[in-house]
């Protein structure tokens, strides 16, 4: 999800540069909702569990896209799935470009023996180039965010109570490597629920995390769980009308991102420098752990892998430290 939020700032940046141009994007139903209402973009379904599974259908969807008369396929993905489409699509001479995800010098980052150690290209840049490659060049500074959406209607009469400002916290994350302990993340909870400044969203999936949230919600009086109450839409508008997100490297991170909102990310065993930093947000909006105490860190891209005595490197970072950053962050947008 994070990948497909990604895309977002490079996509809209290429439709007002190029507004003649027309995207079809090719994703799962689920992110679809991620590109409503961006001018020039329409969407088409990948039914990959369904009539797409498998090589034969990945031949129909091959043959369904044909028929839209594309005349350059730009695959921001580069997986098994699409170098099969790749292929097919070769049979009628469409020209069929491929992400570069710099598998080689990820490599090289994560390896605790590396004699360098600095950022490497962004995602953004690298979809960039893609786009550049079939002839449609997008510089950083073209890249757009999206508007906000209308609030969901369950959320309305919260979001105006008082002179609160509404905070989002995703605490979950794909892997424990990039998850902030969530003992520690209850602490943050707490401090900014005392300070009766803020209302505080929970960002969640999943039965147990779901009922994790709902006893923060009991326990916080401006607390409230967004997780299971809301379609993805609905989700990606409430996150539009946030005034900060806190969030793991992860794919809430990329969604509050894509909408301009001021996000605050927490990283374990991951760093930034992968290039996984979402869009457009300042340098200091990023928590690191110690990486004096855990030099090896980044141990690896994805928050899956790390050394023995590497499961505690986010205890390095205080809640204090946490709470600080947001309230900071808060202050400048009164």
């Amino acid at each position: 999800m994070g990948d497909v939020a990604m895309t977002v700032p490079v996509i809209c940046g290429m439709i007002k540069k190029y507004p003649a141009v027309k995207i079809t994007v090719l994703t799962k139903s689920f992110t679809a909702p991620i590109f409503t209402d961006i001018p020039n973009v329409s969407v088409f379904i990948a039914d990959v569990k369904g009539r797409h599974k498998g090589v034969v259908g990945l031949w129909k969807l091959y043959k369904e896209l044909k028929n839209l008369e594309i005349d350059v396929v730009a695959d921001l993905h580069h997986v098994l799935r699409s170098t099969i489409l790749k292929q097919y699509f070769r049979l009628s001479s469409i020209p069929f470009v491929q992400l570069d995800k710099g598998r080689t010098e990820k490599r090289t980052l994560i390896d605790p023996e590396r004699s360098t150690f600095k950022p490497l290209k962004t995602t953004f840049c690298r979809y960039a180039d893609v786009f550049n490659t079939i002839g449609y060049t997008i510089a950083d500074n073209e890249m757009q965010t999206l508007l906000p959406r209308k609030i969901p209607n369950s959320f309305s009469d919260f979001s105006r109570k008082g002179n609160y400002q509404l905070i989002g916290i995703a605490p979950f994350a794909a892997f424990k490597g990039k998850m902030y302990p969530l003992e520690l993340m209850e602490i943050v909870i707490d401090q900014l629920n005392k300070t009766n400044k803020y209302k505080i969203i929970l960002f969640g999936g999943g039965a147990k995390e779901i009922e994790l949230l709902t006893n923060w919600e009991k326990q916080y009086e401006n607390c409230t769980n967004a997780a299971g109450k809301l379609s993805f839409s609905e989700e990606l508008a409430l996150i539009s009308n946030l005034k900060l997100m806190l969030a793991m490297d992860s794919g809430n991170a990329h969604l509050a991102a894509m909408f301009g909102v001021p996000t605050v990310t927490v990283w374990g065993v991951t760093h930034p420098y992968a290039g996984f930093y979402p869009f457009g947000q300042p340098e200091s909006n990023a928590l690191l752990s110690d990486r004096k105490k855990y030099p090896a860190i980044p141990t690896s891209i994805y928050g899956n892998k790390y050394p023995d005595g590497y499961d505690k490197v986010m205890e390095t970072i205080s809640p204090d430290v946490v709470v600080l950053k947001i309230s900071e962050l808060l202050a400048n947008k009164v």
